[in-house]
């Protein structure tokens, strides 16, 4: 690392918009590469920062820690910051709402009602809120008034409905990245990642993704419809 552009922990949190102690806790969960250590103090830098970011928009994304853990698993641990930023980029279009960290009154004005601790539990097993060492994090707000209500059926039936969804969508998911890196990401960067074609990509980027997920809300809903004719009345499937 450049001398110029390393930072302490503190300068690292700040520029992330983090508290010290959330940055302690990523590293702790072997979300960033070990600092240069100058004596007793640890430097960080731009790659650290990249890092972050795209941890930020992975939890705007909705994905819990755990998934964020196996996604950067799959980063080799010396990208450089521009791969992290071109990957933020291309993921950002994805993001419909930020995530928040609330305390816990302000958690049950949002919900509408007060939510004890089983609750908490059964809306974290739907993959809508997790705690963290600041609070909770509140993974989609747009979903918190429904996980709450969802909250009164059985623990089971939550977890294996969350798994059934999280399961398909992230095997179609994973299939839809795998033809956008081959067809798109991949030719730009064997063509050496030209400078004038960047903004072409991302904005490639920013249509295709809004479309795809119209798309799959479109045909799970229909996929939906058939399988409840399936189920009540025998009916063979209908376009």
């Amino acid at each position: 690392m450049d001398p110029v552009e390393e930072m302490t922990v503190d300068e690292l949190a700040a520029r992330a918009g983090l508290t010290v102690r959330t940055v302690r806790f990523y590293a702790g969960r072997g979300l960033l590469p070990a600092p240069r250590l100058r004596g007793r103090t640890g430097l960080y830098g731009p790659d650290h920062l990249a890092r972050l970011e795209l941890v930020r928009e992975l939890q705007a994304l909705g994905l819990t820690l755990a998934a964020i853990e196996r996604h950067l698993e799959r980063i080799p641990a010396d990208a450089s910051p521009e791969d992290l930023a071109l990957q933020r980029a291309l993921l950002s279009p994805w993001a419909p709402e930020e995530t928040e960290i609330l305390d816990r009154h302000e958690l049950d004005r949002r919900a509408g009602r007060h939510l004890d601790d089983e609750a908490l539990k059964k809306m974290a097993a739907l993959g809508v809120i997790e705690q963290t060492p600041d609070g909770t994090r509140v993974l989609s707000p747009a979903l918190l008034n429904t996980a709450a209500e969802l909250s009164a059926l059985p623990l089971d039936t939550l977890i294996s409905t969350h798994e059934l969804i999280e399961h398909h969508t992230s095997e179609l998911a994973a299939e839809l990245q795998r033809v956008f890196q081959d067809t798109v990401v991949r030719p730009y960067r064997e063509r050496g990642r030209p400078p004038d074609e960047r903004e072409q990509l991302l904005e490639l980027a920013a249509k295709l993704k809004p479309l795809m997920i119209q798309s799959l809300v479109g045909s799970f809903q229909r996929a939906v419809d058939r399988a409840i004719r399936r189920s009540t009345t025998g009916d063979e499937d209908r376009p």
